[in-house]
């Protein structure tokens, strides 16, 4: 942690901001950041966490005056390094954008312009804010993409955005970021979506600039233990306000606001595995309908009358904690500790449901003018699994390992290069169209992205019925509305919303949607590949919850697809963990967790943000994952691995048994 700061350290000092967004054409203005005071000093980090929708990002752009057509500032005062931003010209606001101030954006894909190389993207920065020009220019930048830790930088300096991974791309626009030298750096969601090692790698070099250069942040989060690794003070944001503020260490340890509570109750850990996680009922209110008193009134366990009527104000409980609650002085503070291990019982013995053996998926890689084949990208090489009925294996590993082309390839999404795959004990591998289409009913899968994987011209009641219809599934006319109106419930929708249009519902409901419409066949086998990964903690608990209570009473099977360590600790019975295209270990989820053998898995786990006040350290693994058209001799993690022997680069390392389920691959398990 860095010191203590002084006050002549005070780099942003934000009173009463207010912004809002023009509605209609009647020249309403919706209210979107109400009233946000704090202040940022020189080498601290500042945490604003929250739901989406809470204001988070719209006051980051505020600060930097880069709200959307529609956005409007109504009020306030941002006062950096002596100035007050809201009252500069735009001609003065764009030298303190990127020298005085930078912004890494949450989506890199759409930030970076798609028609410049790297280098050239970072040497406008250079230009612009440093003065540099020629030669001095393409030096810099390559210092700046080798202080980020992009490998190869020089080559990466004439790239395109498209030629490089996500991992890289935020790289890269840290890179751009820093390129300016600013004194502050307002980092918005700069890890969400990405695997635990690169956000590892991530949130030690923001740290270590940090520390450098004496940096301010401001860090846009709704990863609690994003939070716990970097934040020296949290700011909790709700519906537009801050309704809490405090030190890392008395948030973790003692929050007061029932909104912080619920957002650390929703957490999935071991210690919740037997039980239903906690979930906030509702949903963050809308712009146009905001509550006359406590903004979290309609969603909160403690409600009373006067909660309704007014708006809390600020308490002061010392120690730089302060709270915007009419109750908080009764409700006792939540302690968040070590919650222990929970030890899930031994596995009782259920049919095999799933069967994969060997199974293989390589694309071909053509060049010339005739189309030759030169190789093969072995996106999976020689994957075997098994999965019985009502149990819940999850499938993890980095980006790039071959997990979802795995999941496609069981359900025959993707043709298989060889293996077999028996789903109840018949063969799916080879099988001709017609053939398979009736087996389609027993396997389905829920897509990462529910919003593209919905048809947006078809109401939620007609997508469906349309795997109903496609595999005659009940009678159409009443008995099949009968059957959407029964689906609806199963997922926690209302009747009404079998008449709505995909656009109308929120992430965490349209999830829901695409869970009702896989459960319209009647399956016995899912494939969730991320369902969770781009959802809020509540959200996320609503949806685990639901995954839950469907496989107790359908006695549905789980492939589950993630990165998230703490979700496979609490839905998962199984785990297998994937590395360039091959599975390194396996096992119940207690051995794999809580003992690994292998260093890969080691090194992953030590890599999850802990989300309370817990200081591990991470493995750091060398280089990034090799590229499966090139995997490397021997063992294919042993140029990142280290425990790396001669034994190692030569041959790759047999299947060990340490117990009847557990088994690695590795010469030094």
């Amino acid at each position: 942690m860095n010191a203590p700061m002084k006050n002549d350290d005070l780099l942003l000092r934000v009173r009463d901001l207010r912004m809002g967004f023009a509605a209609g054409r009647g020249g309403q203005v919706l209210t979107a950041v109400d009233g946000v005071s704090f202040d940022l000093r020189a080498g601290e980090t500042l945490a604003l966490l929250g739901e989406s929708g809470c204001g988070k990002s719209a006051t980051a752009l505020s600060l930097l005056r880069l709200l959307p057509p529609a956005g409007r500032v109504l009020g306030g005062e941002v006062d950096f390094a002596g100035s007050d931003l809201l009252r500069l010209s735009e001609a003065e606001m764009r030298s303190v954008r990127g020298g005085g101030m930078a912004m890494i954006f949450q989506e890199p894909a759409t930030s970076l312009n798609p028609v410049l190389t790297v280098g050239r993207q970072i040497g406008e920065v250079l230009e612009r804010h440093r003065g540099l020009s020629g030669t001095a220019v393409a030096a810099r930048a390559l210092e700046l993409l080798q202080a980020v830790g992009l490998s190869d930088a020089e080559r990466r300096l004439g790239e395109y955005p498209f030629q490089l991974s996500g991992g890289m791309k935020q790289r890269v626009m840290i890179a751009m970021a820093l390129a300016g030298e600013p004194r502050l750096l307002i980092a918005d969601e700069p890890t969400t979506a990405l695997d635990v090692t690169i956000q590892a790698q991530i949130l030690d070099l923001l740290r270590g600039l940090q520390d450098e250069r004496r940096m301010g942040m401001l860090l846009i989060t709704h990863d609690l233990g994003v939070v716990a690794r970097m934040a020296q003070r949290v700011g909790v944001m709700y519906a537009g306000e801050i309704v809490e503020e405090a030190p890392r260490e008395i948030f973790f340890t003692a929050p007061r606001h029932p909104y912080t509570h619920k957002l650390f109750a929703a957490l999935p850990d071991v210690a919740a595995r037997g039980r239903a996680l906690e979930t906030i009922p509702g949903q963050v209110p809308p712009l146009s309908a905001m509550p006359a008193g406590c903004r979290f009134a309609d969603r909160c366990p403690h409600v009373e009358v006067r909660c309704r009527e007014r708006s809390p104000g600020w308490t002061d409980l010392g120690g730089g904690h302060r709270v915007r609650c009419h109750r908080f002085a009764e409700i006792a503070p939540a302690h968040r500790g070590d919650p222990g291990v929970a030890v899930m019982p031994p596995a009782m013995p259920t049919p095999s449901l799933l069967t994969v053996d060997a199974l293989k998926v390589h694309f071909p890689i053509r060049r010339g003018l005739l189309r030759q084949t030169v190789g093969h990208v072995k996106a999976v090489d020689g994957v075997s699994l098994e999965l019985g009925r009502g149990r819940t294996l999850a499938l993890v590993g980095e980006s790039g390992c071959g997990k979802t082309t795995a999941g496609k390839a069981i359900l025959r999404l993707i043709e298989p290069t060889g293996g077999s795959v028996h789903l109840d004990g018949r063969e799916l591998t080879g099988l001709p169209r017609a053939a398979l289409r009736p087996l389609r009913r027993q396997m389905q899968m829920v897509f990462q992205d529910p919003f593209a994987s919905l048809n947006p011209r078809l109401t939620v009641g007609d997508i469906l019925a349309e795997g109903m219809q496609a595999l005659a599934i009940g009678d159409a006319g009443p008995e099949r509305a009968a059957a959407i109106a029964r689906l609806l419930g199963q997922v926690g929708l209302p009747v009404d919303a079998a008449g709505r249009y995909p656009h109308e519902f929120s992430g965490g409901q349209r999830q829901r949607i695409a869970i009702a419409r896989v459960l319209a066949v009647q399956p016995d086998l899912i494939v969730c590949d991320e369902p969770t990964s781009a959802l809020d903690v509540s959200v996320q608990a609503q949806i685990l919850n639901l995954l839950k209570s469907l496989q107790e009473s359908l006695g549905l099977a789980f492939l589950f697809i993630t990165h998230n360590f703490a979700v496979v600790d609490y839905l998962a019975h199984d785990v297998a963990v994937m590395y360039l295209g091959r599975i390194v270990e396996r096992g119940r989820v207690d051995e794999v967790l809580r003992a690994p053998r292998h260093p890969y898995t080691q090194a992953l786990l030590s890599a999850v943000p802990s989300p309370g006040l817990d200081d591990r350290p991470v493995i750091r693994l060398a280089g990034e994952t090799p590229s499966p058209a090139k995997p490397p001799s021997g063992c294919h993690f042993h140029p990142r691995c280290p425990r790396a022997s001669e034994l190692c680069r030569t041959s790759y390392p047999d299947e060990r048994s340490f117990s009847v389920s557990h088994r690695v691959n590795c010469h030094h398990a």
